[in-house]
């Protein structure tokens, strides 16, 4: 059986709620669509965390981001989230107006862009 997989939501963590809408809106251009407490009780059960953390989500029609506002660290590793923007001068415009640096990183005859948010979660941005 072939399953029609899709990509519904991809879930972060950020220490501070401002630089998230920072990040989100102001940067990747992203909407507010809503914002829920996870309890303790669900907290403890699903990430093994027991304290009751906000969630906010940003999103567009192609684009969720569930945003989990905790001052549990993030652990350093491969993980990252590639996304696609329409034009990288800009982008990288909004980054540095934000505080956030882009970093860039040559590989054969292509240069990869890669930033860091504010709890250093790390994005890869590809242009369309």
């Amino acid at each position: 059986m072939k399953e029609d997989t899709k990509l519904q939501h991809i879930a972060l963590q950020q220490v501070d709620r401002k630089k998230a809408d920072i990040f989100f809106k102001k940067i990747l251009g992203l909407e507010l669509v809503k914002t829920f407490t996870l309890d303790r009780r669900l907290s403890k059960e699903i990430f093994g965390i027991s304290e009751p953390v906000e969630a906010v989500v940003y999103g567009n029609e192609q684009t969720h981001f569930e945003i989990f506002i905790t001052k549990t660290k993030n652990i350093p590793g491969f993980c990252h989230t590639c996304i696609e923007i329409n034009n990288k001068e800009d982008f990288i415009k909004r980054c540095k107006e934000n505080n956030i640096e882009p970093f860039f990183i040559k590989k054969d005859d292509r240069t990869l862009i890669f930033v860091k948010d504010f709890s250093k979660n790390l994005f890869e941005i590809k242009e369309k």
